[in-house]
């Protein structure tokens, strides 16, 4: 027995692979004629994922002032999360997508920019199809209860403690 309906789903840990994660359910959504919007909470700059999605015709929003601390432009990174969650909660409830991508929105509940029991409330009033892929590390519990399907990525061992910097096509 099977029943179709819209997902949530949470990609947190500390571990590198969440938004990579989160892009391989936009292609595989993409290469089934389905409606996808992503829109990222930190990042501000356009990235090879950006590239790539314009050239498939998905649409991508950088939405976010860069990788921050609290401290880092606290109003200005409040403001924007703020404003790209609007937008998001439109996109959401359009009806015009199939799977809206969160990217690194767990941020927003870090730095209470965001309420998670007001993010949690747009989901559970969403149109019934709709599939809702959030990342970030440190997703609250709530969330994760909420979630369909919570994946947690481990950091077993990575580049940049080797002195290897970012790398395009890699981190970005």
């Amino acid at each position: 027995m099977s029943r179709t309906k819209g997902l949530v789903i949470v990609n947190t840990g500390k571990g590198k692979g969440k938004t990579t994660a989160a892009l391989g359910l936009m292609f595989r959504a993409w290469g089934h004629d389905m409606k996808v919007v992503m829109l990222q909470f930190v990042k501000h700059s356009i990235v090879g994922e950006h590239r790539a999605a314009q050239r498939m015709g998905v649409e991508m929003v950088a939405g976010g002032a860069g990788l921050t601390f609290r401290g880092d432009n606290a109003e200005k990174n409040e403001q924007m999360a703020k404003e790209l969650w609007n937008v998001a909660t439109e996109k959401i409830n359009s009806g015009t997508y199939d799977m809206v991508i969160l990217d690194e929105l767990t941020y927003a509940f870090q730095y209470g920019w965001l309420e998670v029991d007001e993010v949690m409330d747009v989901l559970r009033h969403r149109p019934v199809k709709v599939h809702v892929i959030i990342t970030g590390r440190n997703a609250p519990q709530a969330l994760i209860n909420f979630a369909d399907t919570a994946v947690e990525i481990m950091d077993v061992k990575h580049h940049r403690r080797q002195g290897i910097k970012a790398q395009a096509g890699i981190e970005f």
